[in-house]
């Protein structure tokens, strides 16, 4: 079944530290904090629109909900919690900073029908962490993640690339640690430089370069890749687009498809793989593909069949229904190879 969120953003909530790269508000474009009503109307809603093949999740977004006045988080939670006992939705979902858990938090979460927990861990890196201003240590992110998996709740870890400070080798360790974790899902965020930042002025000072998309396309593609061969689902690449961010993005590396040209890239460096490892050169090749993933495989503008003609080879993308979405096939006049994603 398709699943699907029910997000409600509580917009800088909560969390004692200003981070570098915050501007939440442009984030999610919201500036309001939610009531307990607005809640009741969006689930109400929502719950009339669902069509009984989607698995559900109200979802708290936004702050470090977990860090929030006690008494407006538990409204928050009273208003949402009956749509889950009475059906349909499965759950509750929140974010929340790693310092503002523990076992007590927990006991009440799971009272009010919260059942996935996501980490804003961001790096795992103490220096990277200090200079953006998080506020916590990777062992903490380590600390939380285990006490929220300890007590049956689902995991999800979020971390970025590109932070002031860090590195793609520093991002690629951040991404072995957090899988050691086992979280259920990921989010992976290119860092973007917003306005009103501490990440802008820096910026203005020449002090921090933003990584250009095409780099961030490769790490993020590569992350995405090592994440989903250890089971990790990454349910998010790159930040929702809305008018609020575009309007105060200043630099990074951006694209309304982000996620689109991660996966173009892993297919493309698959493919790539492929073909070396079968020794197939300067060839003429057929690429059958499930019509769902034509896209993907043929690259935004074409990119991925012009990159394969820089490299020798001429590619026509056929599709065929009975390949799968997770596969594509390569015929040549050498041999046909399956590649599996």
């Amino acid at each position: 079944m398709r699943h699907a969120n029910v997000a409600i953003f509580v917009p800088h909530n909560g969390c004692p530290h200003q981070c570098s790269f915050c501007n939440q508000r442009s984030i999610t474009g919201q500036r309001e904090q939610p009531t307990p009503d607005d809640v009741r109307r969006v689930v109400q809603k929502a719950r009339e629109c669902l069509n009984g093949e989607e698995q559900a999740e109200i979802a708290f977004f936004g702050g470090s909900f977990t860090a929030i006045d006690r008494g407006y988080m538990v409204a928050l939670l009273e208003a949402a919690v009956p749509f889950v006992r009475e059906g349909p939705f499965m759950g509750i979902r929140i974010s929340t900073r790693p310092d503002a858990i523990d076992r007590q938090i927990l006991a009440l979460l799971r009272t009010y029908g919260v059942t996935s927990i996501e980490l804003g861990a961001q790096s795992m890196d103490d220096c990277v962490l200090a200079c953006n201003g998080r506020g916590h240590t990777a062992v903490q992110v380590e600390e939380a993640a285990a006490c929220i998996r300890s007590e049956g709740f689902s995991l999800g870890l979020q971390m970025m690339t590109g932070l002031y400070g860090d590195t793609p080798a520093g991002a690629k360790q951040t991404a072995h640690r957090l899988a050691a974790l086992e979280p259920d899902t990921m989010r992976i965020y290119p860092t973007i430089v917003m306005r009103g930042t501490d990440l802008e002025r820096k910026y203005r000072a020449g002090d921090y370069l933003p990584m250009p998309l095409e780099d961030a396309v490769d790490l993020c593609a590569e992350l995405l890749e090592g994440f989903e061969r250890q089971g990790i689902r990454v349910i998010r690449l790159g930040l929702h687009s809305t008018p609020e961010l575009e309007r105060d993005r200043v630099a990074g590396p951006w694209h309304p498809a982000f996620r689109e040209l991660c996966e173009s890239r892993r297919i493309f460096n698959g493919l790539l793989r492929a073909l070396e490892e079968n020794r197939i050169y300067n060839a003429t090749i057929k690429i059958k593909v499930n019509p769902k993933w034509r896209s993907k495989v043929v690259g935004q503008k074409r990119a991925n069949v012009m990159e394969l003609f820089k490299r020798g080879y001429t590619a026509y993308v056929v599709e065929d229904p009975t390949v799968l979405e997770n596969q594509l096939v390569i015929a040549s006049s050498k041999k046909d190879v399956t590649v599996c994603f």
